[in-house]
């Protein structure tokens, strides 16, 4: 049988919720939108060279020579052990209180915000996302079948009175309120903003009005160039509504796996219940050993300087190349710039032609719940190399000056 006849056979065997989302783009679609030799300035991956490729395979041998055949059982050994030690540790010194019942190693980011969904959505219940927000997470919120609002991001973050007027609404009008917000207050992917800590306080008060749960995922919290340290949401919670999300993606290496959750006992006892497939031992073991060793502490340092110079750059060729038209954000940390051309502009439509010219970006509606974005882009300064993105800016603003009206 061809595969043309096999398609569809099984819609009517999916879920509901699958099958409203079966003409929605998949997370990770668009890693394949490119072209020969466009500069690939789309996607948040950490440059190759970052990699600890030595210092892993150094904790590799070791923990065989040292554990031998128990790294590979399913509890694995003392280093894997270390790890969560390790992680609670490093909680704990950028001021979030953290026992052992209060944290739980997942494999990455994205299992753990599975996890928290898995435990608090029903379909037909409510979340709020910064709008734009993580594709992934959206991605993950609308396989529980929930309904998604999202409330506008500023230069300071979640726009935390916009989301007030909107609870206050919903209450006056009997509706149904969030049982989820999710944000990302350091370096937000996609625009790079920083939620502000006046915001910071306020959205924790909403959370206690409201009886919501906070979801903040802070994959890029330990990246920070510039401006102020401020505190972490869980830091600031008083009431066990903040439930804190990490990985070593950004750190380490995407490719091994491992984030973690942080919050009340009682959430994460039911999170670790509903957290479908164990962390992996082996790989746990591997980064206890090299964390253990003072490899991250070494390397965090130096992967800030690099990023850094990475988003000076690809600033510095944004203000040579772009029109005057064209406006974007400035992070103080993390791996993004959001971009905005003049309205009427689609960046999804414009994708193909700024391939051709030799740049590849993500387009903005990828980043909303709605139908929305389409005048926005997002650019990552961690993939290419420096010398690349000058190209990839001069290609992007060939394609934005093909794009904008004739005077």
């Amino acid at each position: 049988m061809e595969r043309a006849e096999r398609d569809g056979r099984f819609d009517h065997l999916f879920t509901d919720t699958v099958r409203e989302t079966l003409e929605d783009d998949a997370y990770g679609a668009w890693r394949s939108a490119a072209a020969e030799d466009a500069v690939p300035l789309g996607l948040g991956f950490p440059y190759p060279e970052s990699f600890p490729n030595d210092e892993l395979v150094e904790a590799a041998a070791a923990i065989f020579e040292t554990e031998g055949d128990v790294a590979l059982q399913y509890g694995g050994g003392e280093y894997a052990d270390h790890l969560e030690e390790f992680v609670a540790e490093r909680a704990r010194e950028r001021g979030i209180d953290c026992t052992e019942g209060e944290l739980l190693l997942t494999n990455g980011a994205t299992h753990a915000i599975d996890a928290i969904c898995r435990t608090f959505l029903e379909p037909g219940e409510r979340v709020v996302v910064e709008a734009p927000t993580f594709m992934g997470a959206l991605s993950v919120f609308r396989n529980y079948g929930v309904e998604i609002t999202g409330i506008d991001v500023d230069r300071d973050g979640l726009d935390v009175d916009a989301l007030g007027a909107e609870l206050e609404s919903r209450r006056r009008r009997n509706e149904a309120l969030p049982t989820l917000v999710y944000t990302i207050a350091n370096f937000q992917n996609p625009t790079g903003t920083t939620l502000s800590g006046e915001r910071r306080h306020a959205l924790l008060d909403l959370a206690s009005e409201y009886d919501f749960v906070i979801l903040e995922d802070d994959a890029y919290g330990e990246l920070r160039f510039d401006g102020e340290v401020l505190p972490t949401l869980s830091e600031l919670d008083d009431e066990g509504r903040v439930i804190h999300v990490g990985t070593f993606s950004k750190t380490i290496a995407p490719g091994v796996r491992t984030g973690w959750v942080i919050g009340h006992e009682e959430i994460v006892r039911e999170i670790r219940g509903v957290a479908a497939g164990g962390a992996n031992t082996f790989t746990r073991g591997v980064l206890g050993r090299y964390c253990a060793e003072g490899h991250l502490d070494h390397a965090v340092p130096e992967l800030r300087r690099a990023y850094e110079r990475r988003r000076d750059h690809l600033l510095r060729c944004l203000e040579a190349s772009m029109p005057d038209e064209v406006v974007w954000t400035e992070p103080d940390g993390g791996f993004f710039v959001w971009v905005e051309l003049p309205s009427g502009i689609d960046t999804e439509e414009l994708l193909p032609r700024a391939a051709e010219e030799g740049v590849v970006y993500l387009p903005g509606s990828m980043f909303y719940p709605g139908d929305r974005g389409g005048n926005g882009l997002r650019l990552s300064f961690s993939q290419a190399p420096p010398e690349e993105m000058e190209r990839g800016i001069e290609a992007l603003a060939r394609t934005v000056r093909s794009a904008l009206p004739a005077e």
